[in-house]
């Protein structure tokens, strides 16, 4: 744990890149689950690596994906962008014990939206589990609706970004 005051290190690095019995412990944490409407099987290692490849795909496809998340150099859990339609829609996963590294993860990853030309606004689905909305809209994400994907039910938020493009400074985002 970092000394009192000072933050932890956040860092993203591809998925690929932490070990795949993290990623399975993580994902098989029924705690997890239970943040995830669409989150309706078993995980297995089949399911791993069909779930790495897919993401993986995405970085090939658009240049920009998820990443896996590092708290002072440790698995923390998974996030990223994903293309949907005019904007880049964001998701997290964290592990239990770093569900409160949310708002450092997405304020490190707006900052590479926020330096990226491509990305003019950003979206989230939040599941009805969260009760915690407000750190979005402080952040200056609009209320957009309820929607419907995949056969559940999201809140859903849009925060749009400088857009300015440039190099992120981050080389996990390349």
């Amino acid at each position: 744990m970092p000394a009192q005051g000072h933050p932890h290190r956040i860092a993203f690095v591809r998925l690929h890149d932490v070990p795949p019995e993290a990623i399975m412990a993580h994902m098989t944490d029924p705690r997890v689950a239970a943040h995830m409407p669409l989150f309706d099987f078993t995980w297995t290692p089949q399911r791993q690596a069909a779930f790495l490849a897919a993401k993986q795909a995405c970085w090939q496809r658009d240049g920009l994906g998820h990443w896996a998340i590092l708290r002072d150099g440790v698995y923390a859990g998974w996030g990223g962008f994903e293309r949907d339609g005019d904007a880049w829609d964001f998701g997290l996963v964290l592990k239990p014990d770093c569900f409160g590294l949310g708002l450092s993860v997405l304020r490190k990853a707006l900052a590479i939206a926020g330096a990226d030309a491509r990305i003019a606004a950003v979206t989230f689905l939040l599941p009805h589990s969260r009760k915690r909305m407000r750190a979005l809209e402080r952040l200056g994400a609009r209320f957009i609706g309820q929607v419907r994907h995949g056969g559940a039910d999201f809140c859903k938020f849009r925060l749009e970004t400088p857009g300015e493009g440039g190099d992120c400074g981050d080389s996990a985002c390349k």
